[in-house]
């Protein structure tokens, strides 16, 4: 170690400021300091010279074309808005593709470099893998709200959560959600076909939303909250606002210090939000708990008691610490990406009345006459998954994903080191013009069964892919074709907004940065 003692003092000696300070600091001093760095370079001497090896590694990788700074990295580029931000990171992505036809480019957040997928030859060495599974630095800011739980977890931690929440999702679980499903559907046109006969405006993604929102609340807790009927409930509104909370956290470095952001103003509003959010969701499941042994004939089964039941591999069952962590997790991630999901379906269906006019024959033929919608019927409704998978192609609910590469790995013939930071974006890789023809053209029939038949596996991915994938995949194809087909077997959707002009943020969920207006026309 003493080379790199002295060559770090050497360099420290030479800068000016560094020689007018030793010469106004007294000898006890120096010796102090020189003794303090010589310690820090001895307990982290490995994690510095990994680090060095990592930014030689580094600096040979393809880089987006604008210069990084030091420090700063990309940052000074980044616009202050979500949107604008958004538009910057997918134009890169953009340039990066067509011009300098990148399969992956490093941007700089920050000191952090952080390797920009766009190719799903990429993606797949990432996402395939068993090794790459840890999430991105990002995902420490649903910590406070989410635990370590499915979404966020890693390791054995992960996988055993994962084979205990599974059954969750079998298909004889699923088949009794058709009902909350249809139930909270109706109670949607309720509220819809109230406001087009008093002539009020109808803000239509909020609408799914809130469909969508009763859905999980029953499907996940067994528990109604009745936010189509309740918009002003404090659980709604705290729930809303803590996903806005984590997005500012994540976009702004400078409330990324735990300690100093519990002190500021959005801190202390965010333990207040989250007192609402687990209040609520401890009540329920200490509630279900005590009476998970009463055998209620009428009550349906929830999420809530498979993980109640679960055993892990040693025959221990879930704390209600471990069980709040996934039944806020199915809050977050049940209902916020399918209503995503459906709005922006609405708006391509709105803005294509040829394929609207298909959907709408498709729904005709295959239901009839106005009866309760069924599982038989989703299968049928072959068309419809095709518009559906399209409108997820162009946008994908999460924009993003981020992993960890837990070894060096090989992309596009470039080394890769060990603890990089990797962002896969579906937004961009689904707009990849060597793998998507006309990729900005919306075409269901991408989707049909010849079509798909031999595409990347990994070209398009809104669910994620490989091991990592969305657990919840089925559940949320099915519930958009209920409520879509709720609605479109009895309106005609229409929309004054033009395609390609609508602004959009992508941190968390790709929304629209406006509630897109529609008009909604009653069929005969």
């Amino acid at each position: 170690m003493k080379p790199y003692f002295a060559y770090f003092l050497q360099a420290f000696y030479k800068l000016k400021f560094a020689k007018y300070y030793f010469g106004k600091m007294s000898t006890v001093a120096i010796l102090a300091f020189m003794a303090a760095a010589s310690v820090a370079i001895l307990v982290y001497w490995k994690s510095i010279l990994n680090g060095i090896k990592s930014r030689k590694m580094v600096s040979l990788l393809p880089t987006i074309p604008e210069t990084a700074l030091p420090l700063v990295g990309h940052s000074y580029l980044f616009p202050k808005k979500a949107d604008e931000f958004f538009k910057f990171v997918t134009d890169i992505a953009d340039k990066s593709m067509h011009e300098l036809k990148q399969k992956f480019a490093v941007l700089w957040l920050g000191p952090l470099p952080m390797m920009f997928v766009m190719h799903p030859d990429c993606a797949e060495v990432i996402m395939r893998s068993t090794k790459h599974m840890e999430k991105s630095f990002v995902y420490r800011f649903l910590y406070p709200w989410l635990g370590k739980g499915l979404l966020t977890s890693g390791g054995q931690k992960w996988k055993q959560r994962r084979r205990l929440i599974t059954p969750s999702f079998h298909f004889n679980i699923l088949q009794d959600f058709m009902e909350v499903m249809n139930e909270q559907s109706d109670t949607m046109l309720s509220c819809i076909d109230a406001k087009v006969k008093s002539g009020q405006k109808v803000d239509l993604g909020k609408a799914v939303t809130l469909c969508a929102l009763d859905i999980i609340c029953e499907t996940a807790m067994g528990q109604t909250v009745n936010a189509q009927e309740n918009e002003d409930s404090l659980y709604v509104k705290s729930l809303y606002r803590i996903s806005e909370i984590v997005q500012e956290r994540q976009k702004r470095p400078s409330l990324w210090w735990d300690f100093a952001f519990s002190k500021m103003g959005i801190g202390k509003e965010q333990e207040k939000v989250l007192g609402v959010l687990h209040g609520f969701t401890r009540s329920v499941i200490e509630k279900r708990v005590k009476n998970k042994h009463e055998k209620e004939i009428s009550r349906r089964m929830a999420f809530l008691d498979v993980l109640i039941h679960a055993k892990t591999e040693e025959g221990d069952a879930l704390s209600l610490s471990d069980i709040q962590e996934e039944v806020d997790t199915f809050m977050f991630e049940g209902h916020d990406t399918t209503a995503a999901a459906m709005t922006w379906c609405l708006f391509m269906l709105a803005s294509h009345p040829d394929v609207q006019q298909r959907v709408h024959a498709e729904i005709d033929d295959v239901l009839g006459d106005d009866r309760t919608l069924t599982m038989d019927d989703l299968r049928k409704l072959e068309y419809l998954e095709q518009v559906s998978k399209e409108a997820l192609r162009l946008y994908p609910s999460v924009p993003m994903f981020g992993r960890v590469t837990t070894e060096d790995c090989q992309l596009d013939g470039y080394t890769i080191p060990k603890n990089s930071q990797v962002v896969i974006p579906p937004f961009c890789i689904h707009r990849n013009p060597e793998i998507w023809k006309d990729p900005l053209r919306f075409d269901p029939d991408r989707f049909s069964k010849d079509n798909s038949a031999g595409r990347h596996p990994y070209a398009y991915i809104p669910f994620s892919a490989g091991p990592r994938n969305c657990i919840g995949q089925k559940f949320a194809q099915m519930e958009e074709k209920v409520i879509l087909t709720q609605l479109l077997r009895r309106y005609k959707v229409t929309s004054p907004e033009k395609e390609g002009e609508i602004p959009m943020d992508g941190d968390l969920i790709l929304r629209p940065t406006k509630p897109i207006r529609f008009v909604l026309e009653k069929r005969c």
